[in-house]
């Protein structure tokens, strides 16, 4: 199965991105010719890799029966210094907040998702060192 989107070329360093039926703009910071007016490319494999372990953990909790009250996953990707600048290690934070979470069921569906069904995870894991942990949140 292919997946397809394109890009199209706006003006300067603006593209309009087409996903599915979906439109955003694409664009670089001033510093580089751009003028801001959309997320840059980069922190938008971040922005995938966070969306497609969310839903896996998410899907995964509620057929174990846990709800939780708050769910947010948190990506940060720290950079080489030298071109082609890439991320060489990914940091994810699932963070929870429920009552009586039971840690076990939050760890298993992040080690699935992790291990065995995102496969942004495994495309990025093959450039990057990726680390979780599960942070639970005072209710």
């Amino acid at each position: 199965m292919a997946e397809k989107v394109h890009t199209t070329w706006i003006d300067g360093m603006a593209f309009e991105a087409k996903v599915g039926g979906f439109h955003f703009t694409l664009d670089a910071v001033e510093a580089v010719g751009g003028k801001n007016r959309g997320p840059q490319p980069k922190p938008l494999s971040l922005v995938s890799l966070a969306g497609c372990t969310a839903m896996d953990v998410i899907s995964i909790l509620g057929k174990m029966r846990v709800k939780p009250d708050f769910f947010d996953v948190e990506v940060e990707g720290e950079l080489t210094d030298v071109h082609p600048k890439y991320y060489h290690t990914i940091r994810i934070k699932y963070i929870f907040k429920g009552k009586d979470l039971p840690m076990d069921k939050l760890e298993k569906a992040v080690n699935l998702s992790q291990d065995r069904y995102c496969g942004v995870t495994e495309m990025l894991r093959r450039a990057a060192e990726i680390h979780h942990e599960i942070v639970i949140l005072d209710e």
